[in-house]
């Protein structure tokens, strides 16, 4: 989404059916633009600049929107213009949107294809720092049991041990497992070791009874499943 920027402009400037808050009620919510939705929850601005430059300074300092996810209040504070208060009402909104986004796919959520498992993972995991290795334990109608994070750090075959995933699986009686990880670089093209992974997962898993669905590797808003790449 394009940023509108308001330099040095004073909202008592902008004109009263333009201002963000008018705009949201007279328009909805998504009529407006992720600056002046910030600056809705950022309130007021300072003696010197408007509530939509703080905004834009906010966007700036992130650079990408889903940054602020992840942001602390340390970082938020450190924002020139944005104080205690102003980072807490930010942070309450990130949380709020972070629990909702997570509820719409939590309730039993049914897996029917890869981009289904795209959809429930990839709020949370598109945009973290370092590899996640999660696992999806299903029942026989393929509804997500459990969701569990089997370690964090750089994938090979040494670290993603079959015995933690399907101790797991037998655990929670699941009756189909499938595994999913993040690339932090935003290109999900699988690597070897990816690969390997998933070909001494999908093994394991016959022998125990337990079939390896897919290993679906997630990127900067784009995933690329292994079964459907011939992989497995």
């Amino acid at each position: 989404m394009t940023v509108a920027v308001f330099p040095e402009l004073k909202i008592r400037d902008v004109h009263v059916e333009d201002r963000p808050r008018e705009r949201l009620i007279r328009q909805g919510a998504q009529s407006l633009s992720n600056q002046e939705l910030i600056a809705i929850l950022l309130r007021t601005g300072t003696k010197q600049e408007s509530v939509l430059t703080l905004a834009n300074r906010v966007l700036t300092y992130f650079e990408k929107l889903h940054e602020l996810k992840y942001a602390t209040l340390e970082e938020i504070v450190a924002i020139k213009g944005i104080g205690e208060a102003k980072a807490v009402q930010l942070l309450a909104a990130i949380e709020l949107g972070r629990r909702l986004a997570q509820k719409q796919v939590d309730s039993r959520f049914t897996i029917r294809s890869p981009q289904d498992v795209a959809t429930y993972l990839m709020p949370e995991m598109s945009s973290l720092q370092q590899e996640h290795f999660v696992t999806l334990f299903l029942n026989v109608k393929n509804q997500v049991l459990h969701k569990q994070t089997i370690f964090i750090g750089s994938l090979n075959s040494s670290i993603v041990h079959p015995r933690e995933i399907f101790r797991e699986a037998v655990k929670r009686s699941a009756a189909s497992i499938i595994c999913a990880h993040n690339h932090p670089s935003g290109n999900a093209t699988p690597s070897p070791e990816d690969i390997e992974v998933t070909k001494r997962l999908q093994e394991a898993g016959y022998i125990i009874g337990i079939e390896l669905i897919d290993h679906v590797i997630i990127g900067d808003h784009q995933f690329i499943s292994l079964k459907e790449k011939g992989y497995m």
